[in-house]
């Protein structure tokens, strides 16, 4: 997969594609319905494969107030799709120029001219141009014009609940981790270089790292999760905490504190990748250091029991 960013000069592609738009935030199961479709699509048309979207979240330069955090950076965004069969994911600039292009010169200047689109994939509810003047309806009538195919994948559900990036912020952000990791059909992820913090844990006997994250990501819920841990390409069981250690009365910013079960090695200035499981329960202010340290071992065993539950039986 050849990713393009079209800042950059030359960012044309060379052959005729099938064209995947969205915003694509948090590539949850519904997205990756809509890129499948695109891949297996343009294989049989002998064409190109191209997912156009964003390196910034449209609503943060149209709706500058409502600063909506994002589910997935650029960086995750090409790690998931690295291995589909995606022969290009091109992230354009969306800026406020941008915002202001009509629909019509959106297909004219960046499908028909940039992409040489013959096939454009889009979900049920697809906007485009200024004010979100572009729809479904139009790009089916530009197909016809221009002489591309249009396919509109239809709603995907769980539970009878349509799966949106907007239900997964949330669902992320009330602390109901699981049904968010059931739409995304992956864990919920935050990734961050270790920073030296306080260094309380390693004080109390549970060391923690604590992680410098991507500022514009979603935060869970404060609390405590189950989670996952990926260091140097290896998978750790952990527990962490999201919030600001009110136990300490120092009224820190949130921070994201992970103990990772049975480690002890060295990985200040490290990136790691904390994946979030299960909520145990929610922050909560101890009356002594000693509650606090009589909880986190509950925690830790709780995690532990999961973590062996989760063993495949002989």
């Amino acid at each position: 997969m050849q990713v393009i960013y079209g800042d950059q000069d030359n960012t044309k592609v060379k052959r005729d594609s099938g064209v995947g738009l969205g915003n694509f935030d948090g590539l949850h199961i519904g997205h990756m319905t809509l890129i499948n479709t695109l891949i297996n699509e343009s294989k049989k048309l002998g064409i190109d494969s191209v997912v156009y979207t964003f390196s910034k979240h449209p609503e943060n330069i149209l709706r500058k107030k409502l600063n909506t955090p994002i589910i997935t950076t650029t960086k995750k965004k090409i790690e998931l799709l690295q291995n589909t069969g995606l022969d290009y994911l091109y992230f354009d600039d969306f800026d406020e120029a941008f915002s202001r292009m009509k629909p019509e010169d959106f297909i004219k200047d960046i499908l028909f001219n940039k992409l040489k689109v013959k096939l454009a994939v889009t979900g049920f509810d697809y906007r485009f141009g200024y004010k979100g003047q572009g729809d479904v309806r139009l790009l089916k009538g530009a197909g016809e014009e221009y002489g591309f195919g249009v396919i509109v994948v239809p709603p995907v559900k769980i539970d009878e609940h349509v799966i949106s990036s907007t239900s997964i912020r949330q669902s992320v952000t009330k602390g109901n981790i699981e049904k968010a990791n059931r739409f995304l059909g992956r864990h919920f992820s935050i990734s961050g270089t270790v920073t030296k913090g306080r260094r309380v844990g390693n004080t109390i006997g549970f060391p923690t790292a604590n992680i410098s994250y991507y500022d514009k990501i979603i935060l869970p819920h404060t609390g405590v999760y189950i989670t996952s841990t990926l260091v140097e390409n290896k998978i750790y069981n952990s527990v962490t905490s999201i919030g600001i250690n009110p136990t300490f009365k120092e009224n820190l910013p949130i921070s994201i504190e992970t103990h990772i079960l049975d480690f002890n090695e060295e990985i200040y200035g490290k990136e790691i990748e904390v994946a979030f499981i299960k909520r145990l329960r929610n922050e909560k202010d101890f009356g002594s250091v000693d509650e606090l340290i009589r909880q986190i071992k509950t925690d830790v065993s709780d995690a532990r029991k999961y973590f062996d539950s989760m063993k495949p039986t002989k």
